[in-house]
């Protein structure tokens, strides 16, 4: 088969999970990958430097934190393969998983399959519950709300993988104009599976295929602006996909009933590092960086 995936990572002080990342796709890929995009957000943590030799490792330093989704937009623009391979760094493939998903892409019954997620495993073995529904005004506070509700155990069709491994055809992802840069992380994903459903294509859950995902990403350290812009996402997501009233309650909910029921849960578990995530996440929410003023970011 020819080298038919580009994989694009982002990177934002990934440590040595991006190294171990990198070298999983290489000794997996065989002749099947063509490169390894790696966009850097101007790490500080010298995670470049752990990166193995390879002729097929193409690196991008944008010197700052453009985002996910502007990031894999830029990532992607490198190269022509026929499907794209959105990773996460804290993922690791395992021996198969590339030539298991390329045989699937490829096969009759994935004529009109746009995106493909695999099972995900955790530390422990434990199988990662990552496929969602579309989430409406009363449920997208909390993913478990929307998430699908099988074990992932078996292959199916669902509206939405998560953005670990996001496997999708290059024609596809050029025609819904790629990931929308107005999420700076969180919710881009959900965003850009709604469009390739809107597009007439399908999003297929490949329970045979399968990869390592730790979780929780390399943003555990600054949980404050984590929950920010969680919060700025879900509010942008609403805001493009629900109706004027829909949006209202959305804005409304994350504005009152949300920030006191975070206050008084960190209340409950005697948690002063909890009550001031949700106060530093909420004074960003409201301040310059936020999506309510007139300098927003892009």
């Amino acid at each position: 088969m020819p080298a038919d995936i580009d994989i694009v990572i982002v990177n934002w002080n990934a440590g040595d999970m991006l190294r171990d990342c990198v070298q999983s796709a290489l000794d997996t890929g065989n002749d099947l990958l063509s490169k390894i995009i790696i966009v850097d957000n101007g790490s500080t943590d010298q995670s470049l430097d752990r990166l193995p030799e390879d002729a097929r490792i193409v690196v991008v330093r944008t010197g700052e934190n453009l985002g996910f989704g502007r990031a894999c937009n830029r990532g992607a623009a490198l190269g022509s393969s026929r499907f794209l391979l959105f990773l996460n760094p804290d993922t690791r493939l395992y021996p198969t998983t590339l030539a298991d998903v390329c045989s699937f892409m490829d096969s009759a019954a994935a004529q009109r399959v746009g995106v493909c997620g695999i099972r995900l495993i955790e530390d422990g073995g434990a199988i990662q519950q990552h496929t969602t529904q579309y989430p409406g005004p009363l449920n997208i506070y909390r993913v478990d709300s929307f998430r699908t509700p099988f074990d992932h155990k078996s292959d199916r069709n669902v509206a939405h993988v998560i953005g670990a491994f996001y496997f999708i055809r290059r024609d596809v992802f050029t025609r819904v104009n790629g990931f929308d840069e107005r999420f700076f992380v969180y919710f881009e994903d959900l965003d850009i599976s709604r469009r390739v459903t809107q597009a007439g294509w399908t999003i297929f859950y490949l329970s045979t295929a399968s990869s390592y995902h730790k979780g929780g990403g390399t943003s555990d350290s600054i949980k404050a602006r984590r929950l920010f812009y969680s919060l700025t996402s879900r509010l942008q997501y609403a805001q493009k996909h629900f109706s004027t009233a829909g949006y209202l309650t959305v804005l409304a909910m994350t504005l009152t009933v949300e920030p006191a029921m975070r206050l008084v849960r960190a209340l409950a578990n005697r948690s002063g590092a909890e009550a001031q995530e949700t106060i530093g996440a909420y004074r960003l929410l409201l301040g310059p960086e936020g999506p309510f003023r007139s300098r927003r970011r892009h």
